[in-house]
């Protein structure tokens, strides 16, 4: 049996969790006063902190703070890890299965074409030019490739929804469709991102290839009879257990069930989760106060320490590679915009319309970096390609609301159409790392 931490180490634990959370939060709220997402801060934090600045300059104080005792940084490793599994626990939640049916052939489009551009290019570019972006040559493409393809198609559903609510336009058409083809763009994403990890095992061939499918029939019975089993537990939770509390005690518990079958079954943890918030969020029993508490928690005390462990675990000045985020930055940006554009004219939107759509769904954010840590923990990537995508991700959240509002704007000039549509909102749509102090109830 592993001893537990000796008095020195918890005292170690202890102040990496303080300095870490400080620092993200600070930034955070800095960003937020420049109307940037928190996000942006708490990573920028830990990249201050970290090996890259506070190891370069000060490195005695850095490995006083953080190397000096290993066990207590493990502490705060598996901390951080945890924080991945609520947070896309919470992505979950957002998914609303009401709204992306009610959207229609429009989002359909959006979404569909807004992946498969970006899918196909960024599978390319690693299938084609592998030895040229990864530093050791490998006849094992497919798994790096499919991994390119998944991490460049995503777009981030938190992100946008924060874009929105600042330009005020997330009750527009515009804003209505960018949520519901990011939703689904959310949901595929970590299908494909799943199979791809379940590819890595050693035990390939036939086994794997059933387990793939074990895990899709469990995202399928997820979304349509689990919904159903999970609503009816939280009706008895609700029926026999006072207050809020009680269903967040057990909606954790079946976030962390979730997360322990899909690792079972052989892929990561996060997925089980993303799929249970899913469920979870479906249910009439999971009140938005409810989801209010469970949001400030995870947000605001779990989150930013996972998001600044981001920095902590790189050297982004060492690991910074003008080719590879340039490649990884031009790939994702361009066929992004020009798939989401594509489908959204296909879809009976006017020009403007459509490059407003097209630059929100380029907003990237937790999810490419959770992805990204993944791939990196399993060594699909190395530190360098993980370095892009941050750097990726960063610079598309800082382009996606200044061309949306230009080329709205641009749009109501031209049509002089008002820019208000009615069209039903999900009440679920709430802000992750990014959003503000309280989160948004948005009704149609």
């Amino acid at each position: 049996m592993v001893s537990k931490l000796s008095s020195i180490e918890v005292l170690h634990f202890l102040v990496i969790v303080s300095v870490v959370l400080i620092t993200a939060r600070v930034l955070g709220e800095i960003c937020r006063k420049f109307k940037q997402p928190v996000v942006v801060g708490e990573i920028l934090a830990g990249i201050i902190i970290g090996p890259s600045l506070l190891g370069t300059f000060f490195p005695d104080v850095f490995n006083n703070i953080f190397l000096s005792e290993p066990r207590a940084y493990g502490a705060f490793d598996g901390l951080a890890n945890l924080g991945i599994i609520l947070l896309m626990f919470v992505a979950g939640i957002e998914v609303d299965l009401k709204q992306i049916r009610s959207q229609g052939k429009q989002a359909t489009s959006i979404s569909i074409t807004s992946i498969a551009l970006p899918f196909a290019m960024g599978f390319g570019a690693v299938w084609f030019f592998h030895d040229y972006i990864f530093p050791v040559p490998s006849n094992d493409r497919l798994i790096p490739s499919l991994f390119f393809g998944t991490a460049l198609s995503i777009t981030a559903l938190s992100v946008i929804v924060k874009v929105l609510i600042d330009l005020n336009i997330i009750k527009t058409k515009v804003g209505s469709l960018v949520v519901t083809a990011a939703m689904v763009n959310d949901f595929l994403g970590w299908v494909l991102f799943s199979i791809i990890i379940k590819m890595m095992d050693p035990g390939k061939g036939d086994g794997s290839t059933v387990s793939i499918l074990v895990v899709l029939l469990f995202a399928l019975f997820m979304v349509t009879g689990g919904r159903w089993l999970i609503d009816k537990l939280l009706g008895l939770t609700k029926k026999h257990i006072s207050g809020p509390g009680g269903i967040i005690t057990v909606s954790c518990c079946l976030c962390f069930l979730g997360a322990v079958i899909t690792e079972y079954l052989g892929i990561r943890g996060v997925f089980g989760a993303f799929l249970m918030g899913i469920a979870v969020g479906d249910s009439k029993h999971f009140s938005d106060s409810t989801q209010n508490v469970l949001h400030q928690f995870v947000m605001y005390i779990i989150s930013p320490l996972f998001f600044a462990s981001v920095g902590l675990r790189v050297n982004f000045a060492t690991n910074f590679d003008l080719t590879v985020v340039s490649i990884i930055v031009g790939i994702a940006s361009i066929a992004k915009i020009v798939g989401a554009g594509i489908g959204a004219r296909a879809s009976g939107l006017k020009k403007n319309e459509s490059l407003a759509i097209a630059f929100g769904m380029n907003a990237r954010g937790s999810q490419e970096i959770v992805l990204g840590i993944v791939a990196l923990q399993v060594k699909i990537i190395d530190e360098r390609i993980f370095v892009g995508l941050v750097v990726m991700t960063v610079l598309t959240v800082l382009i996606a609301g200044p061309l949306m509002k230009y080329y709205l704007e641009k749009h109501l000039a031209e049509s002089k159409e008002p820019a208000e549509v009615d069209i039903p909102i999900s009440t679920r749509i709430l802000e992750q790392p990014e959003v503000v102090t309280t989160p948004v109830t948005i009704k149609g």
